[in-house]
C-alpha cells in the first residue's frame, strides 16, 4: 500500500502574491504601445485605462502624480507609447501595468533618435561638466535667440526688468519650430557669437511637445553651443523637458523665467548690497582720514618740537627748572649740614679736653690714693712674708751652716760643688766658701772613703 502524497494547498491570495512576485521580478519595466479603450478618470487624479491592438488589451493605471506630467490630455482612440512595471492586482486576480510615463505614439521614434543622438555626443565628451564655462557675474549685454511672438520672450523680458533694468537685453529673432528652425537657431547662434557684442547668450523657448522642440535636438547646433566663444543659457520648454541645447549649454535653466533669475541679480537686493558696501566704504573712509589726521598732529608736534626756537625754549624752562632744583638741594644740604654742625659741637663741648682732664685728675686722684693704699698693704704684707721667708730660709741657708765652721768646696775650673773627693786630682785648685770670705786651696793628697 503507497503512502499519501501530502499536497501543498494555497489560498487564492498567497497564489495571487506568487503570481505578483514572479511577474513583477521578470518584467521590471516594459515599454508598450497600443489605442487607448475605457479611459477614466475618478476624483482621485488617477487615470484608468486598457491599452489595446488588433487582438489583445491590457489594464493600466497611471497614479496622479505621473498623470501631472503628462503634455497631453489622454482620450479614448488615442494611440499612445507608455512605459511601466507589470504586476497583478490581486482583488481580481488580473495583472495590469502601472505606468510612470506615457507620451503620444508618434514620439516614440523621435525619443529613440533623441536617445542615440545623446549618447554618442556624450561618449565624445561634449557634455562633459569641466567644458562649461562660468557666468560673468554681471552681465552687461545679453543675446536672447527666441521667436519674438512668443510667450517665452515676454516672460524673460518682464522678469530681466524687474530684476535689472540696467542690463541692455536683444532679442534675436529665430523659428523655435518647424523645418527651417534649426538652421535659423544654428546660424543665429554663430552670428552672434562671432559679433562680440554679447556678454551671454540665451537660447529659449516655451513648453511643447517632443516633436515641438525637435529643433533643439539638432546634432549641428548642439556642436555649435559647445564651441560657441561666448557663454551660452538653454532655457526649452519646462522642467521636465530635456534637449540636447540643456545637455550641450554652459548653464541649463528649467524654464525662461528661471533663466532670467540665474543670468542677473535682484536690483533690490543689489542696491541693498551697495548701501551696506557704501556705508562700510565711508566707515572706512573716516577711519582712515582720523588715523591720518592723528599721524598729521603726531608728525607736526615732533617737527615743532624740532624748530630750534622751540628746542631752546624747553632748554631754558629745563635749565629753570634745574637751577630751582639745584638752589633747593643745596638750601637741602646746607640745613642739613648746619644741624650736624649744632650737634657736634654740643657733643664735642661735652667732650672738651678740660673737662675731660678734670674728670680725669679727680679719677687719677682716687685711683692714686687707692694704688697707695694697695701697695702700702702689699708691701707690709709682703715684708712680713719676705720675713718670715728670710728667717726660713736663713735657717735652710748653708751660709747658717758656714758660720758655725763649715765650708762649701767648689772646683775652680766650673764651680762645681764637691761632694767626693774622687771629684778632684792631686794639684787641682779647689776654691772654699767660708761664712765669711773664700779662699783658693790646692789639693796635696786625695784620700778616698771606706
Amino acid at each position: 500500500m503507497q503512502a499519501a502524497v501530502e499536497r501543498p494547498v494555497l489560498k487564492p491570495s498567497q497564489l495571487n502574491a506568487l503570481a505578483r512576485d514572479l511577474l513583477e521580478g521578470q518584467f521590471a519595466q516594459v515599454w508598450i504601445q497600443g489605442e487607448i479603450s475605457n479611459f477614466s478618470r475618478p476624483a482621485s487624479g488617477h487615470l484608468y485605462f486598457t491599452l489595446k491592438d488588433e487582438r489583445a488589451q491590457v489594464r493600466c493605471a497611471l497614479f496622479r502624480m505621473q498623470a501631472q506630467r503628462l503634455r497631453f490630455l489622454p482620450r479614448d482612440g488615442m494611440q499612445v507609447l507608455a512605459r511601466g512595471r507589470l504586476t497583478l492586482y490581486e482583488a481580481r486576480g488580473e495583472y495590469q501595468l502601472v505606468l510612470e510615463h506615457m507620451e503620444e505614439a508618434g514620439e516614440g521614434a523621435l525619443r529613440a533618435a533623441f536617445e542615440e543622438l545623446k549618447r554618442r555626443l556624450a561618449d565624445e565628451g561634449l557634455f562633459d561638466a569641466a567644458r562649461k564655462r562660468p557666468l560673468p557675474r554681471f552681465v552687461r549685454r545679453l543675446g536672447v535667440i527666441t521667436s519674438p511672438r512668443g510667450a517665452a520672450v515676454r516672460d524673460v523680458i518682464s522678469v530681466l526688468g524687474r530684476r535689472f533694468p540696467l542690463l541692455e537685453v536683444e532679442v534675436l529673432p529665430v523659428a523655435v519650430q518647424g523645418q527651417s528652425s534649426a538652421a535659423e537657431l544654428l546660424s543665429m547662434l554663430q552670428r552672434a557669437g562671432a559679433s562680440g557684442r554679447y556678454d551671454v547668450l540665451l537660447l529659449t523657448r516655451g513648453g511643447g511637445s517632443l516633436e515641438d522642440l525637435w529643433s533643439f535636438n539638432d546634432e549641428a547646433l548642439a556642436r555649435a553651443i559647445a564651441g560657441s566663444p561666448v557663454p551660452v543659457v538653454s532655457a526649452v520648454g519646462h522642467e521636465v523637458d530635456f534637449s540636447l541645447s540643456d545637455f550641450a549649454a554652459d548653464l541649463r535653466a528649467p524654464t525662461p523665467s528661471a533663466a532670467a533669475e540665474l543670468l542677473v541679480p535682484d536690483s533690490v537686493a543689489l542696491q541693498s548690497q551697495l548701501r551696506q558696501l557704501g556705508a562700510r566704504l565711508e566707515a572706512a573712509r573716516l577711519r582712515q582720514q582720523a588715523a591720518r589726521a592723528q599721524r598729521s598732529d603726531q608728525a607736526w608736534l615732533r617737527l615743532q618740537g624740532l624748530r630750534p626756537q622751540i628746542r631752546l625754549q624747553a632748554g631754558g624752562q629745563r635749565l629753570q627748572l634745574l637751577s630751582g632744583r639745584l638752589r633747593n638741594a643745596i638750601a637741602a644740604r646746607l640745613s642739613a649740614d648746619l644741624h650736624r654742625l649744632r650737634d657736634q659741637a654740643e657733643s664735642l663741648a661735652r667732650r672738651h679736653p678740660r673737662e675731660r682732664l678734670d674728670a680725669q685728675r679727680h679719677r687719677s686722684q682716687l685711683l692714686s690714693q687707692r694704688l697707695d693704699a694697695g701697695w702700702r698693704r702689699r708691701a707690709d704684707h709682703a715684708t712680713s712674708r719676705l720675713q718670715a721667708a728670710g728667717g726660713l730660709l736663713h735657717s735652710l741657708s748653708p751660709l747658717a751652716t758656714l758660720g758655725r765652721g763649715y765650708a762649701i768646696l767648689r772646683d775652680a775650673r766650673d764651680g762645681r760643688v764637691l761632694r767626693s773627693s774622687s771629684q778632684v786630682a792631686v794639684d787641682d785648685r779647689v776654691d772654699a766658701l767660708l761664712a765669711e770670705g773664700s779662699l783658693r786651696l790646692r789639693v796635696e793628697r786625695q784620700t778616698g772613703s771606706e
